[in-house]
C-alpha cells in the first residue's frame, strides 16, 4: 500500500565533505520503517521554526529516479529583520518572517498610523486671538473666466463656472410628484435663535440639543411644511423676525430621506453628475466608492426638509469624512464652523455637560467657545449654495427660512483625509463607536485598484496595509501554535465588510463565526475578543479566512507610488481678496491652509450662467490679519 502524500517522509543521506557539502533527500513512496523518522507535520514544522534566528529558503529541483521521486536541495541563508525594524521599505515576505520570529504574548496591538507621517497642520492655540477675530468673516472669491473655473488647481481645491444645476427638480413639489409616500425621519425640536441653546426651563443655556423622532412620508411633510409657510405670510413678518418671537414653538424637522435608489430618483441622482468629478456622489478618488455596498448618506444622496429652526446639531462627519451639501431653497441656512484642531477641546465641553461627542446630541454655547480662543465661522447659505466641508470640520447648521437641502459624504484620496480618517477610526474602536467606513477593508481595495500618485498618501496607505498584515499574520500563526483549525472561505462579490455582532468593531479577513441558532442556519461574526470572551479555548467557534495571505502580501507588494509629471498651478489670495467682489488669478506664491470650505451660488433653475465662489480659509496667517495664501496641493 502506498504511502499517503500528506506524509511526506525526509531521509537525509549521507554527510559530503565539508567542502563539497550538499544536503541531499529522497521522499520515499513506503511508509518508514520504525528506525526513521515519523511523518512531519507542517504546522508542527512552523511552529518550531519560529523560535530560530534565521530561514532557510528551500528550492527542490525534481530528479527521475527508478521507484522513487528524488529532490535535490539548494539551501540559502536568509536574515531574519526584527519586526521593530520592519517598515513600508520592506517586502510582504519580509513581514511574514518578521512576524513568524516573533513571540507576542496576548494580542498585537498596534496602531494603523504612523507619527511621523502626519500632515496635520500645526496650529498655536496657545497664542490668544483678540475677540474681533474670533468670528471671522467669510471671503469671497470670484473667478473670471471658465478657463480659471477648470484649472488643475481649482479641480483639486473647489469649484466654479456655470453648472448650469436644475435644482427644482430637489423641490417640495418635485419630490411629492416623484415619490409621495417615501419616508421621512422626523425630529421634533423646540425652536430658538441660532446663536442660542437654553435648557428645557429656559433658564440658561446649556449644550445639550435633545429631540424626539418619528416618521412620516414626503406629501404629509410638505403640507405640514406648506402650512407652516402660510402662518407666516399672515403675520406677515420676516423668518428671522418670526423665529426670534416664536422662541419655544415646538416644530418638526424632515431629514435623513434616502435618495440612493436610481429607479425612485433618476431624474434627481443624474442631474448630479453635472458636478465636478471631485463633488460627485461616486468617483474613482472617492475612498467612499471603494467601500464596495451602501452606506446611506454617505456614499448616497440624503435629502432634508426643513422649517425656520430645523436644527442639525454639532458633529464632525461619520469618520471625518468631507460633504458636500447644496441648500435647494426657497431659504437660506446658517452654518457655524470650526478648525478640527479643536475637536478635542469642544469634546471637553460636551464631558462636562453630560452629552456624548459621538453619538449625542449638542450645540455649541459661542460664548464658551470663544472664552477658550476657539475660532468659529458664521455664514449663510443662499439657495444654490453648495458648501463644501472639509474633512475633520466640526459644524452645526440651523433653517433660516423654509428650505430643503441635499448632501453626502466625499472621501477624497490625499494624505489629510486619510489621516482624519483613520484617527478617527481608531478613536471610534476606543469609544466602543461603530466606524461606518470600514477602513481596513477600504484601504485593500484602494491599494488594489487605484494608483497613488503623492508620496504622503501612499506612505500612509502603505503602512496601514504593512500593520493589517502584521496583525493578520501574527494572530494566524497564534491560532495555529493552539491547534485552532483555519477555514479558507474566499469573498464574493459586492459581499460587505464585518464588524463584530458585539462591539462593532470592523473585523479583517480572520472571523471569529459562531452559530446562533443552528436550525435557522444563523451566523454571527465576532472580533477575537469577543470571541474569547464567550469562550477562552474558542470552543464552538469557527475561524474563517476570506483572504491567503499571499494575496495580501502580493497586493502589499504591487502597491507603489507612482510618478507623475504635470504643471503646477497655484493661485494667490491677498488681504484685499477677501473685500467683495474681489478678483483671484493664478499665481505662483504658496502657503499651506488649514480648513478650506466651499460655497457654490448657482441659480436654483439653472438659468444664471455667473457662479460666485466663496470660500472659507482658516489659516494662521488669516486670523492673526496677515496675507493669506491659498495652497495649490488638494483639500489640506
Amino acid at each position: 500500500m502506498a504511502h499517503p502524500k500528506s506524509a511526506i517522509r525526509l531521509v537525509r543521506r549521507n554527510k559530503l565533505p565539508r567542502k563539497k557539502r550538499k544536503k541531499r533527500w529522497t521522499a520515499a513512496g513506503k511508509p518508514p520503517p520504525p528506525c526513521s523518522l515519523a511523518p512531519v507535520d507542517p504546522l508542527k514544522l512552523k511552529a518550531l521554526s519560529m523560535g530560530l534566528c534565521k530561514e532557510l529558503k528551500i528550492l527542490l529541483i525534481k530528479v527521475e529516479s527508478v521507484g522513487r521521486q528524488t529532490f535535490n536541495i539548494s539551501e540559502m541563508k536568509e536574515q531574519r529583520i526584527p519586526l521593530s525594524k520592519i517598515s513600508i521599505q520592506n517586502t510582504g515576505a519580509e513581514v511574514i518572517r518578521a512576524c513568524k520570529g516573533t513571540r507576542v504574548k496576548g494580542k498585537f496591538k498596534e496602531s494603523f498610523l504612523l507619527p511621523a507621517f502626519s500632515v496635520k497642520p500645526k496650529i498655536a492655540s496657545e497664542t490668544p486671538i483678540p475677540r474681533e477675530k474670533l468670528n471671522p468673516p467669510t471671503p469671497s472669491i470670484y473667478l473670471e473666466s471658465k478657463r480659471d473655473a477648470f484649472s488643475p488647481v481649482l479641480l483639486q481645491f473647489c469649484l466654479a463656472g456655470s453648472l448650469r444645476l436644475n435644482l427644482g427638480l430637489f423641490s417640495t413639489k418635485s419630490l411629492v410628484e416623484a415619490n409621495a409616500e417615501h419616508a421621512v425621519e422626523v425630529r421634533t425640536q423646540v425652536q430658538q435663535p441660532a446663536d442660542e441653546n437654553w435648557d428645557p426651563c429656559g433658564s440658561t443655556q446649556t449644550w445639550p440639543c435633545e429631540s424626539s423622532r418619528s416618521h412620516t412620508t414626503i406629501a404629509k411633510y410638505a403640507l405640514y411644511q406648506a402650512s407652516s409657510f402660510q402662518e407666516s405670510l399672515q403675520v406677515d413678518i420676516s423668518p428671522i423676525t418670526n423665529l426670534l418671537k416664536a422662541s419655544g414653538k415646538i416644530i418638526k424637522f424632515g431629514t435623513n430621506i434616502d435618495l440612493s435608489d436610481p429607479k425612485r430618483w433618476k431624474p434627481q441622482l443624474q442631474e448630479l453628475l453635472k458636478l465636478p468629478a471631485f463633488m460627485r456622489v461616486e468617483s474613482s478618488n472617492n475612498m467612499l466608492s471603494h467601500v464596495g455596498h451602501t452606506i446611506l448618506g454617505m456614499n448616497t444622496v440624503q435629502l432634508y426638509m426643513k422649517v425656520p429652526g430645523s436644527r442639525t446639531p454639532g458633529h464632525q462627519e461619520n469618520n471625518n469624512f468631507c460633504s458636500v451639501n447644496i441648500n435647494i431653497g426657497p431659504g437660506d441656512c446658517e452654518w457655524f464652523a470650526v478648525h478640527e484642531h479643536y475637536w478635542e477641546a469642544i469634546n471637553e465641553f460636551c464631558e462636562k455637560h453630560g452629552v456624548d461627542y459621538l453619538t449625542g446630541s449638542w450645540w455649541p454655547v459661542l460664548e464658551d467657545l470663544y472664552s477658550s480662543n476657539i475660532p468659529v465661522y458664521r455664514f449663510i447659505q443662499r439657495p444654490g449654495d453648495l458648501v463644501w466641508i472639509n474633512a475633520g470640520t466640526v459644524h452645526w447648521v440651523q433653517a433660516v427660512g423654509w428650505c430643503n437641502n441635499i448632501a453626502w459624504n466625499v472621501g477624497p484620496l490625499n494624505s489629510y483625509q486619510y489621516q482624519l480618517t483613520l484617527e478617527r477610526y481608531e478613536w471610534n474602536a476606543v469609544k466602543k463607536v461603530k466606524s461606518i467606513v470600514p477602513m481596513i477593508h477600504v484601504s485593500w481595495n484602494v491599494a488594489r485598484t487605484i494608483k497613488i500618485t503623492d508620496q504622503d498618501t501612499y506612505k500612509m496607505i502603505k503602512h496601514c496595509l504593512l500593520q493589517s498584515i502584521k496583525h493578520i499574520q501574527i494572530l494566524r500563526d497564534q491560532l495555529v501554535a493552539a491547534g485552532k483549525k483555519i477555514c479558507y472561505q474566499s469573498r464574493v462579490k459586492d459581499e460587505p465588510a464585518y464588524y463584530c455582532n458585539e462591539c462593532d468593531v470592523e473585523v479583517f479577513n480572520l472571523m471569529f463565526v459562531t452559530s446562533e441558532n443552528s436550525s435557522k442556519k444563523s451566523y454571527m461574526v465576532h472580533c477575537e475578543d469577543c470571541a474569547r470572551a464567550k469562550s477562552r479555548s474558542l470552543a464552538g467557534v469557527v475561524v474563517l479566512e476570506q483572504y491567503r495571505i499571499e494575496e495580501l502580501m502580493r497586493t502589499y507588494d504591487t502597491f507603489t507610488l507612482v510618478s507623475l509629471t504635470f504643471k503646477s498651478c497655484t493661485l494667490t489670495v491677498n488681504q484685499s481678496s477677501f473685500e467683495k467682489g474681489s478678483k483671484v488669478r493664478p499665481g505662483t506664491n504658496r502657503t499651506p491652509y488649514c480648513f478650506i470650505h466651499i460655497i457654490l451660488s448657482s441659480s436654483t433653475a439653472g438659468v444664471s450662467n455667473s457662479i460666485s465662489l466663496r470660500a472659507t480659509l482658516e489659516n494662521k496667517n488669516h486670523i492673526e490679519g496677515q496675507t493669506c495664501l491659498v495652497y495649490s496641493h488638494a483639500f489640506i
